[in-house]
This record gives C-alpha cells, sequence and structure tokens, in this order.
C-alpha cells in the first residue's frame, strides 16, 4: 500500500509504508511505480501488479461541446498558440525589413546609376535568410533532451527570454561604422531570435500534443500554422506601415514591435502548469495531479486521469525501446519514409521560399517598396483564407488529386512569368506580381494542406515519430538550401535573373508534379490498418485509390485484402 502527502515535498515519489521494508532500494521504489502505483487525493490506494485500464470512451460531442468540456485546455491551447505568432511574427519582421529603403541605404550597396537605388548584396541575403533557419534547426535539436530533464516549462520561459534578448542584438545592428559590421551583428541576432524561437516552438508543440485531450488535439496543433501565418499577416503590416520614414527608426521601430509580443509570451508560458505527461514520467504523482486540476474543470477525475497517464508512460517506453532508427530505411518503410521526406519537402518545391520574400523580389522585377510590401501583406492574407479552405478540401478531393491538380497549375503559372521577365514595363511587373498571388492562392488551397496530411497518414504508427523527425530535417535542409540560393539566382549583384526566376520554379516544380504522379499514393479515407496492408502489398501508386481489399480475409488483422 501506498501514502502520499500533498502538502509534504518529499513524499513527491510515492513512498512504501513502514512494514519492514525500510531499506527497499531506489530501483525498487521505482519499480513499484512502474508496476502500477494507485494515486487519487491523498487517501491510500491499493497498487496491484495489474495493467491500468483505460478509462471509458465519452460519449462524441461537437467541437463546442468539447470546447464546453474543456474550457481551460482550450484557454491554455490558444495561449500558448500566441508562441507560434511570435515566431510567426519574428521571421516575417526579419525577412521583410530588407525591402524597407532606409533599411537598405544603412545595410546595402547602391546599385547602377541612380543615386536612390540601393541593392543588399546577395552574400548577406542569403547568409540572413539561411542561418536564421539554422538557428531555429539547432534551437530544435536541443529542445528535446532539455524537456526531458526539465519538463516543458523552463525551455518555453528560456526559449522566449532567449528571443527577446535577441531583438536587442538586432536593434542594436545599426550602430556600428563600419557596415560590413552592421550586417554581421544584425546575422547574429539573426541566429540567436531563430534558437530561441526553435527552443519555444518546438516544446509548444509537444506541450500541447501530450496536455490536450485527443478530441480537441487536432484542432491544438492546427492553430499552429495558422497562428505562424498570423504572426506574418501582422509582422508585414507593421513594416508596411513603417517603411515610409526617411530615417533609421523607419526599421527600428519593427524591431522594437517584437518585444510585446515576447512579453505576452512570457507571461503565458510562466501561468501555464507543467505537462502532466513529464510529470508522471519522473514520478512526480502528486504535481502531476495538481497540474491536471489546473488544466481541467472539476468535472474531471484527474485521479484516473493519472492513471491513464502511468499506462500510457509504460507502453510507450516499451515500445520505443524495441524501435531502432534504422527499421524507417528496412522494407517497405523505406518507400514510407523517402514518400514523407519528399512530400515534406513540397512547399520549397512549388516555390514557398521565393514567395517568402516576395517583398524584396517585387522591388527587383522593378516595383516600388510601397507596392511590394502592400502585395506581401496581400499574399499572406490570401494564404490565410486559402489555408482554411484547403483543409476542408483535402477531405473532400483527396490529397494525391490535390496535390497534382495544384502542381500542374503552378508549373504552367511560374512559365507564364518567366515569359514576362523576358520584357520590361509596367505590365510585366504587374504580371509577375499577380502570378505569385495567383501561386498563394492554388498551393494555399492545394498542395501545401494536403503535403501536411499525406506527411501524418503515410508512415506507420509504429515509426509515426520516427518518420517525423526525419520529414522535419528534410524540409528544414531544403529550406536552408533554398534560402541561401535564391538570392544568388535574382538579385543584381549575381544571377540577375528576376522574373525569369519562373523558368527555374517551372523546371522544379515540373518535376515535383512527376515525382508526385509515380511516388506519391492516394489515402484518404483508409484506417491505418488498410494503409499498413496496401505498402506490405506493396501497391501500385495508382493502385491504392482503387483497393478494394475484398478477395479474402486476414485472420490475424481481421482486415479483408486482396
Amino acid at each position: 500500500m501506498l501514502s502520499i502527502d500533498e502538502h509534504n515535498p518529499e513524499s513527491q515519489h510515492l513512498s512504501p509504508l513502514q512494514d519492514g521494508s525500510d531499506d527497499e532500494s531506489e530501483a525498487s521504489k521505482s519499480d513499484r511505480r512502474r508496476s502500477g502505483a494507485r494515486f487519487y487525493s491523498s487517501h491510500f490506494i491499493e497498487a496491484p501488479d495489474v495493467p491500468l485500464t483505460a478509462s471509458p470512451a465519452p460519449p462524441e460531442l461537437s467541437f463546442l461541446g468539447e470546447v464546453r468540456l474543456y474550457p481551460k485546455i482550450t484557454l491554455y491551447s490558444i495561449g500558448l498558440a500566441i508562441a507560434f505568432l511570435l515566431g510567426g511574427y519574428d521571421s516575417v519582421i526579419v525577412n521583410t525589413v530588407p525591402s524597407i529603403s532606409q533599411f537598405q541605404k544603412d545595410f546595402g550597396v547602391q546599385y547602377g546609376s541612380d543615386k536612390n537605388d540601393y541593392i543588399i548584396p546577395s552574400m548577406w541575403l542569403s547568409l540572413w535568410s539561411a542561418l536564421g533557419a539554422v538557428g531555429q534547426i539547432l534551437g530544435a535539436l536541443v529542445s528535446p533532451s532539455w524537456q526531458d530533464r526539465s519538463g516543458r516549462r523552463i525551455p518555453m520561459i528560456v526559449g522566449t527570454v532567449i528571443s527577446a534578448a535577441a531583438v536587442a542584438v538586432i536593434y542594436t545592428s545599426y550602430l556600428p561604422s563600419d557596415i560590413n559590421a552592421r550586417r554581421a551583428v544584425f546575422l547574429i541576432g539573426e541566429i540567436i531570435s531563430g534558437f530561441g524561437i526553435g527552443i519555444l516552438t518546438t516544446t509548444a508543440q509537444t506541450y500541447l500534443s501530450e496536455t490536450v485531450p485527443t478530441s480537441l488535439r487536432g484542432s491544438a496543433m492546427a492553430l499552429c500554422p495558422t497562428f505562424v501565418l498570423l504572426g506574418q499577416l501582422v509582422g508585414a503590416l507593421v513594416v508596411f506601415l513603417s517603411s515610409s520614414g526617411n530615417t533609421s527608426s523607419a526599421y527600428l521601430v519593427t524591431f522594437v514591435s517584437m518585444w510585446p509580443f515576447s512579453a505576452i509570451t512570457l507571461l503565458i508560458v510562466v501561468l501555464v502548469p507543467e505537462s502532466p505527461a513529464f510529470l508522471v514520467r519522473n514520478g512526480r504523482l502528486v504535481d502531476a495531479h495538481r497540474s491536471l486540476q489546473k488544466l481541467h474543470s472539476s468535472t474531471q477525475d484527474c485521479g484516473q486521469l493519472v492513471k491513464d497517464l502511468q499506462k500510457t508512460d509504460v507502453q510507450e517506453k516499451e515500445e520505443n525501446e524495441k524501435i531502432p532508427w534504422r527499421d524507417c530505411f528496412r522494407g517497405t518503410d523505406l518507400r514510407r519514409t523517402l514518400i514523407v521526406s519528399f512530400v515534406s519537402m513540397m512547399p520549397c518545391f512549388f516555390g514557398f521560399s521565393l514567395l517568402s520574400d516576395a517583398s524584396y523580389f517585387l522591388q527587383i522585377v522593378g516595383m516600388d517598396d510601397h507596392n511590394s510590401l502592400m502585395m506581401f501583406v496581400l499574399g499572406i492574407s490570401l494564404g490565410l483564407v486559402a489555408n482554411a479552405v484547403g483543409v476542408w478540401v483535402a477531405n473532400v478531393v483527396g490529397r494525391r488529386t490535390l496535390m497534382l491538380s495544384s502542381l500542374s497549375v503552378t508549373s504552367l503559372l511560374w512559365l507564364g512569368m518567366g515569359i514576362a521577365g523576358c520584357w520590361s514595363g509596367t505590365v510585366s511587373i504587374w504580371y509577375t506580381a499577380v502570378t505569385m498571388m495567383f501561386i498563394v492562392v492554388i498551393c494555399g488551397v492545394g498542395a501545401w494542406p494536403a503535403s501536411f496530411a499525406v506527411v501524418g497518414e503515410t508512415s506507420s504508427l509504429r515509426l509515426r515519430a520516427k518518420s517525423q523527425g526525419i520529414s522535419t530535417v528534410a524540409s528544414d535542409i531544403a529550406s536552408i538550401i533554398f534560402s541561401f540560393v535564391l538570392p544568388y539566382v535574382y538579385n543584381k549583384d549575381a544571377g540577375n535573373l528576376g522574373a525569369k526566376t519562373g523558368f527555374l520554379f517551372f523546371a522544379i516544380c515540373t518535376i515535383t508534379t512527376v515525382i508526385t504522379w509515380l511516388a506519391v499514393p492516394e489515402l484518404k479515407g483508409r484506417t491505418n490498418s488498410e494503409i499498413d496492408h496496401m505498402f506490405k502489398l506493396e501497391l501500385p501508386t495508382r493502385k491504392f485509390k482503387d483497393w478494394s481489399g475484398v478477395d479474402r480475409m486476414d485472420d490475424s488483422e481481421g482486415l479483408m485484402w486482396k
């Protein structure tokens, strides 16, 4: 029998009652906790060595019904989504500020005969874009092991503080008299900012995924990209409204505007309770119970929730011990891993990196800074609406059909933009801008949300966590490569292709369309068991959609299959 005193810190790790086993080792205590210690409030509870039973499934509720059932968690989820808004806001401020005329004068070089024509050198554009992403990757790599040691709150708090400190570095970048020193300080600030944002967003995702109930988890996770886009929209509006000044304050005010978002995020991550899953994993069951009470209303049985978390913890440890990383590259799982990795890179292939630089790119094409920023704001707004529509369309039309159709149309649009770039003049400039807006809408409804769906459902459940990690690394590597190379392609002091960059993306997008047709199957409406069997049968890609699975029964799985 076990005893817990909620008011005694020494009882955080369950202690056996004095029954002649005073010398019980720490390992033995750990075994007793692992074998199923039962906990509720401060009562004595039996701890039989049997598997914990899952709580009964609640009746299905509507989305609003689930929100009413979990009001606290809903509010915490929205609050933590501010972390992603900060990430989107930070990225768009840092990536869009080079389109401000005064910033170009302070950090760029004069180009051509016009005294007012300044550009940022390609090398520095590439470094700012690529190394900021490297900082985020480093933060994402540091975060997991730190979370396992310290929990979720501390990394989120420190990540927010690092991000705020990076703003101070970026703000002071205009002070050095040497222009290369100014550029270097700005670069250091971007790397530090990316590092902090990487820690913050990675940890926030972990917190949401293990704290939000299953019925609301999909909606909570969907808040992440939505708030990133929302942050980008707000940031783009700030840059647009402050860009007309003719002093350094025109861009410095955009840097300062990041601090209020950092302050709000810091307040939220300080207030959220520690993840109950982390506390259970470390044997701190009293703290886990208290944390659940803060996250749930009084109608929820927090004692039962602790038991469920214990069971899940035991199961995950047993499963993880049996799954090596190399399994992702064996047998039919190799095909699934390659599909997931390819699809995760699809945004780069249809031109997301160039679309993200639209405000500066359109100036290279010949548009004035005011209109280029206005088009950038319009593009983000259209992207928000398109993504909202795309989430619904992907479930109706199907992922493969949606990707193939949107990529095909996008290829033609890039080709048209490249052809328009062969001429100069107002018509060519605005044709380029409108083309980019069309691509934002078409891919926002089609390939972009469909790619998230394919990444989420293609890998096997057993390898899903590891496959997701591989796909994230693939996506980040592609993003870094495109961010570094593109300025050398379109900028005036390098490739100087301008709108003819459309020819490059026509080729890339066409190749992507062909590979998608050959390799990416249609999995809409399929269960995990059906998907597993179709891959085990090594069905051709185009046969997935029409596979009926009615020829004979596999008794071990209880699934009809051909």
